[in-house]
């Protein structure tokens, strides 16, 4: 993978904004055009602009997708600010050593418990769910959407 710099940090996946979006909103223009040019197979021409227009939409609720990706990120950035606020450290090497379910769970657990389940998941490799059962006095995240 490149250095990222400036030129290159931006994001896009060319099959989906360069090709399958572009061809799509085309498709539904001609499709609408057909409507009122060829009134012969109108029903037709209306039933194709549907299907073209659930796919465009379809297309766009992939944006979902980019949202908990975010909110995935968001997760660990947390995990990490908090790791830094109890050891006083950074929390490079334990991040990548853990699994994306480990530190959702760990959000659940108060500092003291903290230390106990971050290690357990660390040398026992105990899974999101185990985290969560451990868990004795429950850490509420009222902020969930």
């Amino acid at each position: 993978m490149k250095q990222q710099n400036y030129n290159n940090h931006r994001k896009f996946y060319p099959p989906h904004h360069f090709i399958y979006l572009p061809l799509l909103i085309l498709l539904e223009i001609f499709g609408i055009y057909k409507i009122w040019d060829d009134p012969g197979n109108q029903l037709t021409w209306i039933l194709f602009s549907i299907v073209i227009f659930l796919l465009f939409y379809l297309a766009f609720m992939t944006r979902q997708h980019y949202a908990l990706g975010l909110q995935n990120r968001m997760v660990i950035l947390e995990f990490q600010q908090r790791y830094f606020e109890i050891f006083n450290k950074r929390s490079d090497e334990t991040v990548e050593k853990l699994r994306f379910d480990q530190i959702a769970a760990l959000r659940f657990t108060y500092d003291d418990e903290f230390k106990e389940l971050l290690y357990r998941a660390l040398h026992e490799n105990i899974s999101g769910d185990e985290i969560k059962r451990s868990i004795k006095k429950w850490r509420a995240d009222r902020l969930r959407i």
